[in-house]
């Protein structure tokens, strides 16, 4: 559970920009569900509610990875500024803080050879985070500034 910030002009175009209505929330929060469906994460009974620039997740994800894919394509795009994250995880596991993914808000000239190596000290460990951030991710050379990504720990 949290919240979580993400530039709110960054991202992928779902809908509109704009103020508001009662009616466009409602769109928008339909938007945002189908956009996660439409990757196929395992998540059962998921609900988007959207308030200005703001979005709130409910839902059971399959694990703790699946729910941090959620999170990030909710905020991942264009008009949301933060996510508010009600999920659950199926497989409650005591989950320890270094199996926990850190994020990482991509900026200019950034590559992800270049962020493998400012979290692994190698840059040819980029296939770990482009894994980690698939279906979200087509292919590793199309990041973008403002987008948030999924750094998850180095299993040995």
């Amino acid at each position: 559970m949290g919240l979580f910030s993400f530039i709110k002009n960054a991202g992928a175009k779902v809908f509109g920009i704009g103020k508001t209505t009662e009616e466009e929330a409602v769109e928008k929060a339909v938007k945002l569900t189908d956009a996660v469906k439409a990757l196929e994460l395992s998540v059962e009974n998921l609900e988007v509610s959207v308030d200005d620039d703001k979005a709130t997740i409910y839902g059971e994800a399959a694990d703790l990875a699946t729910k941090e894919k959620v999170v990030l394509v909710v905020g991942n795009t264009d008009g949301i500024a933060s996510v508010e994250d009600n999920m659950t995880v199926a497989e409650v596991e005591e989950i320890n803080e270094a199996e926990m993914a850190q994020f990482h808000t991509v900026e200019k000239g950034d590559t992800l050879g270049k962020i493998a190596k400012e979290f692994y000290g190698n840059a040819m460990k980029y296939p770990v985070i482009f894994e980690a951030n698939k279906p979200m991710l087509s292919h590793p050379d199309k990041i973008y500034p403002g987008q948030v990504l999924r750094i998850p720990p180095l299993v040995d």
